[in-house]
């Protein structure tokens, strides 16, 4: 039960330590066994912070990219739909102006001018009376 104990604690490290006391063999074993022990707990934990952070680093990276990657295929698509509105605006233009597709808009508008004249002159007056300018004499 102690052994089962000692190992999932100390793992490798009591193992490592002991065989770098025996070859050391220094004047106080313990202290020098308290110290290397303390200095595998640092050494392990920093190497485990760098691990920590080069992970998180990479996933930032990689959300970046997917960022990047998001906002060309957005450029993309924004830049095609402008493509297909300029083009269904130049198709439009020349059908509209087209003089078979747009009958109504050349016919000759001579008779809606001809009746606009006719309604502005008051009854009784000529139709040349009223288009003559009128002038203003003053004694």
């Amino acid at each position: 039960m102690e052994t089962a104990y000692l190992k999932k604690s100390f793992g490798n490290s009591l193992t490592q330590a002991l065989a770098e006391v025996a070859r050391v063999r220094p004047s106080d074993p313990i202290e020098y066994l308290a110290h290397w022990l303390y200095h595998y707990r640092d050494v392990t934990n920093a190497k485990e912070k760098a691990k920590q952070e080069e992970l998180q680093l990479k996933e930032e990276h990689d959300r970046s990219l997917q960022e990047v990657k998001m906002t060309e295929m957005q450029k993309q698509e924004e830049y095609q739909t402008q493509q297909k509105c300029e083009k269904c605006h130049q198709d439009l233009l020349p059908d509209a102006l087209s003089s078979n597709k747009t009958p109504g808009l050349q016919k000759d508008i001579s008779p809606l001018e001809e009746e606009t004249r006719r309604q502005e002159s008051p009854p009784g007056v000529s139709r040349v009376v009223a288009e003559t300018p009128q002038r203003v004499f003053t004694s």
